[in-house]
């Protein structure tokens, strides 16, 4: 769903955390160069805004697996580690980072109809490393949560599936909020069992971001919350004013964020724009 802030203040300077996965490159106009800006321009151009009002929630097509795995699932009896929700080698020419809300119809639909594409070929391929960043939105009532299960999940080696299984049942499970059946789903009954320990101190509402761009609480006995709430910083600093939103680097050069929905055939042909340079 594109949810545009009310309330725009500037955003303040915030320090990245050394955790992510791959630092967020800000736009600087010093280093944006005429044809990054035509790029990205064309680029913007065929993105498909939705008025957030107008959105509906459709039912997504049967889960399938993805050919390309995130990593190296991580053993049973491994401890829980930071999240890796990143999807691809971090060494391919191009980085895309997503910044997205489980609950949002618009990135249900990017994922169905452009992420899984591309994960499929390009991801797969070498070609593109993905990057996930939540950015639950605070109108919705269950995407604070979903991206506590998803970031659990990728403590443990299993983001790809949960992320999945989340855009794929996102109809059902948004009308009631009854997440952890397709969370199970997804995952063995040991994994299972080991995501519901991580996330047993989790009772309290979840982190989502504000409209005023404040900052949400962490509840201290919740060890994904800390990493939801660095997501929402970095999207704070973009800014993301809707979601979808996707920011794409290439050889040192990260383009001006995009909104929307863009399908794969036009998104892969500004990849090989980028890849003929």
């Amino acid at each position: 769903m594109l949810f545009r802030f009310e309330a725009m203040p500037q955003a303040q300077e915030a320090k990245l955390s050394s955790r992510i996965n791959r630092p967020f490159v800000r736009r600087s106009a010093s280093r944006t160069t005429s044809r990054a800006l035509w790029t990205a321009a064309i680029l913007a151009g065929f993105a498909i805004l939705c008025p957030a009002s107008n959105a509906q929630t459709a039912a997504t097509p049967t889960s399938a697996k993805t050919a390309a795995p995130a990593h190296k699932h991580a053993a049973p009896d491994a401890a829980p580690s930071a999240p890796v929700k990143t999807i691809g080698n971090h060494n391919a020419p191009i980085t895309m980072e997503v910044f997205s809300d489980y609950q949002c119809p618009s990135c249900g639909n990017f994922y169905e109809t452009t992420l899984r594409a591309m994960i499929s070929d390009y991801v797969a391929n070498g070609k593109v490393y993905l990057v996930h960043h939540d950015f639950p939105l605070q109108m919705h009532t269950y995407s604070g949560q979903a991206a506590r299960w998803a970031n659990a999940a990728a403590m443990i080696g299993q983001f790809q599936d949960v992320d999945a299984a989340l855009f794929d049942n996102q109809a059902k499970w948004t009308a009631d909020g009854d997440l952890e059946k397709y969370i199970a789903g997804a995952l063995s009954p040991a994994n299972f069992k080991r995501v519901q320990g991580i996330l047993k101190g989790c009772t309290a509402p979840a982190p989502t971001s504000k409209m005023d761009r404040s900052l949400p609480q962490a509840e201290p006995g919740c060890p994904v919350d800390p990493y939801i709430i660095q997501d929402i910083v970095l999207g704070n600093a973009v800014p993301v004013q809707a979601t979808p939103t996707f920011v794409i680097h290439y050889k040192g050069q990260a383009y001006p964020a995009s909104s929307g929905i863009i399908t794969w055939p036009i998104l892969k042909q500004f990849f090989d724009t980028l890849l003929s340079q």
